[in-house]
């Protein structure tokens, strides 16, 4: 069995203590992305798996006609919307979903929220140059005293989505003496309510009140553009938005443009609808966006953690006992060739 690893940005699976489950096979690691479907084809045109490092690659239709080999796409954490599950059932292919944690991604939104509003990115950087005491933002249209930060104590912390991310988060504002306001589903408005939260009273208060709001939902086809541009135009010039889920569930351009028409006032954000992104994307140029490159999970105990599960899922499937497989179909229907 030839199994193929991808998009290992940093070189860190073969130094993984799980990686030891692999070493009976023939498993190679690629560390750079490539998108286009007629260069993933030759990349993959030997696997018989694939294992996935998360949504770094998309799985069309189109790329699996052409992987006449493949039997099996294991994939770290769950399936999402970058694997097309009906093409990979009518295929042949197998889809083992992993495991995944809220941990990691809780305490990157939550450091991230707390960098902006103690301007630190601005801080660190301008010291780096010989200025003392200096974040910038002295921009006549910026609120005044906008560069000195700000504390979390006493503010609102609004929250869209309670699941299990949100939820960790939204224990973390408590923690620092926030006031957590949620939105999202009735079910999950209630649940927060359950937890002692406040829900909002609507989506316009949901965002009118809100000084730090933080993204926490899934990405699906209700879901993609659900934050418009009139949402975020009614944010005070002084709120930070966060978003550490998914870019699309942005409308296009919104957030660009909403920054710089300073409501909100700030922005941090994990994740972009291209990824890797440019080195002059449009984000990275605003002095009032802090830009992080999707490291959401990205960090030692989460590797072992979604990687252990992925090649466990390999693992088994070589042996033949398929498990955690999101489409069990696929074995009642003829086997693949190759």
């Amino acid at each position: 069995m030839n199994i193929i690893i991808l998009d290992d940005y940093q070189d860190a699976v073969r130094k993984l203590d799980c990686a030891r489950l692999l070493e009976p096979f023939n498993a190679k690691v690629f560390t750079n992305t490539v998108k286009g479907v007629g260069q993933l084809s030759v990349r993959l045109r030997d696997a018989d798996i694939i294992v996935l490092t998360r949504e770094r690659t998309q799985i069309s239709r189109q790329l699996l006609e052409k992987l006449p080999r493949l039997k099996l796409i294991a994939q770290t954490g769950k399936a999402g919307a970058h694997i097309d599950v009906q093409a990979c059932t009518d295929q042949g292919v197998a889809i083992a979903e992993g495991v995944g944690s809220p941990i990691a991604p809780a305490e990157l939104t939550w450091s991230l929220i707390m960098a902006a509003t103690r301007r630190l990115p601005q801080y660190i950087a301008n010291l780096k140059h010989g200025a003392w005491q200096q974040s910038g933002f002295k921009a006549a249209s910026m609120p005044a005293n906008f560069g000195l930060g700000s504390v979390l104590h006493g503010r609102t912390l609004g929250i869209w989505g309670y699941g299990r991310i949100g939820r960790l988060v939204a224990h973390y504002g408590h923690a620092f003496g926030m006031q957590v306001l949620v939105w999202g589903s009735e079910s999950s408005r209630q649940k927060a309510q359950a937890d002692g939260f406040a829900a909002a009273e609507s989506r316009e208060a949901f965002f009118t009140e809100s000084d730090v709001l933080s993204m926490h939902l899934r990405l699906h086809e209700a879901t993609r553009g659900i934050v418009t541009a009139q949402d975020l135009a009614r944010m005070k010039p002084t709120a930070l938005f966060v978003n550490t889920s998914r870019a699309e569930l942005v409308e296009a351009d919104a957030l660009l443009g909403a920054l710089n028409r300073g409501r909100p006032g700030l922005a941090a954000v994990d994740v972009f609808e291209s990824e890797p992104i440019l080195q002059g994307h449009a984000l990275l140029r605003l002095e009032n966006c802090i830009c992080t490159p999707h490291i959401g999970y990205v960090e030692q105990d989460s590797y072992e953690l979604y990687f252990r599960a992925a090649f466990d899922n390999v693992v088994n499937f070589v042996a033949g006992q398929p498990s955690n497989i999101l489409n069990p179909e696929v074995f009642s229907g003829p086997a693949r060739a190759g």
